[in-house]
């Protein structure tokens, strides 16, 4: 926030190649009173960004720079050559790095991938960065191998991109400062680790599951106790109803316990004086 008036907001930094939009959707769906402001970023700068709090939170790919910043890893990106559309990689589904033993790769200065040995004949220059490597490619001069999110990210009618199947891959992760683990960035690694609403961190509501379970205690309390109410004494019987078996039978004629008082004595005959 840049004052105490203004509205709270979440700033959430991206590299290229990375489409935050899913996870912006559902942000804006549960908590509509915060804005989501973006915050575009090179993947030289994201690290930078996210140490001066110009971001809170950001997605970049691995690994993190410093052990000052968290980071979550979320999902790994099929790797890929970039290639003229009439040229021979075109007419496969997938090719190796020994594949490209003739052909210039271009390796540009913001390449993501972490290679050991560079497969292909390099370049005079290193281009500066991917897109540049990209025009590169479509004037000619070379073939690029870049995560598939970036050959889309800089898609040509006149290029195309086929998977290398032994070349690095990149991996896309949320990262954050670890000392500014605020609740919105609980609640937004909450959004991208699939929680519901309900057991999203930092917010108090309770769960559908805890509702019921109170619901049910307090009908179980009630049934116990209406049942103490109505069942919990035994009432009198009614006069001429009887409280246990056969008991009908004995007191009609008298010989019962449960009978008026004094009957029995107006049923003996009295002796002559």
């Amino acid at each position: 926030m840049t004052g105490s008036e203004a509205p709270p907001s979440f700033r959430l930094a991206y590299v290229p190649g990375v489409t935050p939009s899913k996870w912006v959707r559902i942000w804006n769906e549960r908590l509509p009173d915060v804005p989501l402001v973006l915050v575009p970023v090179s993947a030289a700068e994201a690290y930078d960004v996210l140490r001066r709090g110009d971001a809170d939170a950001g997605f970049v790919r691995l690994p993190v720079d410093g052990t000052d910043l968290s980071a979550i890893p979320l999902y790994t990106e099929t790797t890929v050559v970039v290639v003229p559309k009439d040229h021979i990689v075109a007419a496969v589904e997938q090719v190796s790095g020994e594949d490209l033993a003739e052909d210039i790769v271009l390796h540009p200065l913001d390449d993501p991938l972490d290679w050991e040995r560079l497969p292909g004949r390099p370049a005079l220059e290193r281009p500066a960065v991917t897109a540049d490597a990209v025009e590169l490619v479509a004037a000619g001069i070379g073939v690029v191998i870049v995560p598939q999110s970036l050959a889309r990210l800089h898609h040509r009618k006149d290029l195309t991109y086929r998977t290398v199947t032994d070349a690095p891959e990149s991996r896309v992760a949320l990262a954050w400062p670890e000392e500014r683990t605020t609740d919105m960035v609980e609640d937004f690694i909450g959004i991208v680790r699939g929680r519901t609403v309900n057991s999203t961190r930092g917010r108090s509501q309770t769960p559908p599951a805890a509702q019921r379970k109170d619901r049910g205690a307090a009908k179980s309390a009630g049934a116990a106790s209406r049942k103490s109410d109505s069942g919990g004494a035994r009432r009198k019987p009614a006069p001429g109803r009887t409280g246990g078996k056969g008991g009908g039978a004995k007191n009609s004629r008298g010989g019962g316990t449960g009978g008026p008082k004094g009957g029995a004595k107006r049923g003996r005959p009295r002796r002559g004086s």
